[in-house]
């Protein structure tokens, strides 16, 4: 078994990514990641620019912001639009024949990252 050179070491840190308040939830984003959030607004192929950026991390060097980082960015393009799985709320209350059965299914967007603008 070979030891690991330099230049294998050094690929694991050349990743920036960046954590995005979407949709208010927060995802960690890298360049060509595809995702699953909230229902967006937008159209298929249409590009999105998310500027809720919380923290940026490039080859070590971090910035944090607070609460933002001061003109960065996410830029991301919209895939497809489509519903999760179905989720069934079954409620019962014991001796008093009570019984309420009800499903949901959200709403979700496909996105891809197609740059981190720090």
């Amino acid at each position: 078994m070979q030891p690991f050179s330099k230049e294998e070491d050094n690929k694991s840190f050349l990743i920036m990514y960046a954590i995005v308040d979407i949709a208010g939830q927060q995802f960690k984003v890298e360049k060509d990641q595809e995702l699953f959030v909230h229902r967006l607004d937008n159209n298929e192929g249409d590009s999105v620019n998310f500027d809720n950026v919380l923290l940026i991390d490039n080859n070590g060097s971090v910035m944090v912001g607070a609460p933002t980082v001061s003109g960065a960015s996410v830029s991301a393009k919209v895939l497809t639009h489509l519903k999760g799985d179905k989720v069934i709320v079954f409620k019962k209350k014991r001796r008093k024949g009570y019984q309420k059965s009800n499903g949901h299914r959200q709403s979700f967007t496909k996105i891809q990252i197609s740059g981190i603008n720090a």
